[in-house]
């Protein structure tokens, strides 16, 4: 007698494309795929909540509503009753001040206080197949690992963030605050199609996440 395991698949249909992967019932923000090539923005990760779309170590939205005050404005309050942590960059010598290695956008929404173990999913559009170059906007207060999944596959294991903490910066805690962009951090080649993009923190958190580019 033969026994024929088989294994369940989700199969999603968004813009009339398939994603098959598995047992995923998330959502792309605002019904929009972000594309590859291009910047994938890390707070316009999915819809779908806690264990779905995402994974944080806590249900607070320690940025949007808490350290950005609840005052009705589209920064301070964007997605603040979600568990992943959302802040901007600002002026008055925050995240404009003379550390960073490459100067960031001002008001550019990004994704803070990580910690090993938390992930945020993403839908994308890959455009076309082909190997592409992957980029970060980051900063890190020490060095950093991250992962990348595609369609619950790894896809870049145990990438180096390399830290942006600078001694010759005495206000601690613009040590979060360095901005650098790392170009080239691993090549991938993906297929042409929808897909589920997961960024994971593996190692050290303590970074900030602007975007991820694919060249």
């Amino acid at each position: 007698m033969k026994i024929v395991l088989l294994a369940v698949w989700s199969v999603t249909v968004f813009a009339g494309l398939l994603i098959r992967q598995p047992s995923y019932t998330g959502k792309p923000w605002q019904n929009k795929a972000q594309h590859i090539p291009g910047k994938i923005e890390c707070e316009f990760y999915d819809l779908g909540g806690e264990g779905v779309a995402y994974h944080d170590d806590d249900s607070v939205n320690n940025g949007s509503g808490k350290l950005n005050p609840a005052n009705g404005s589209y920064l301070n309050e964007f997605r603040m009753h979600e568990g992943v942590d959302i802040s901007y960059t600002k002026t008055h010598d925050i995240d404009n001040n003379p550390y960073s290695n490459v100067p960031p956008k001002m008001e550019q929404l990004y994704v803070g206080w990580t910690k090993p173990g938390e992930w945020i999913k993403y839908t994308v559009q890959v455009d076309r197949t082909a190997i592409y170059k992957i980029g970060l906007m980051y900063t890190a207060n020490g060095d950093g690992v991250i992962s990348l999944d595609l369609d619950g596959k790894e896809i870049a294991k145990d990438l180096r963030i390399i830290s942006t903490h600078n001694y010759a910066d005495t206000v601690k805690w613009r040590q979060w605050h360095h901005w650098n962009r790392a170009d080239s951090l691993t090549s991938v080649k993906l297929n042409k199609g929808l897909h589920v993009l997961t960024l994971r923190v593996v190692g050290n958190g303590n970074m900030n996440f602007d975007y991820l580019e694919f060249r």
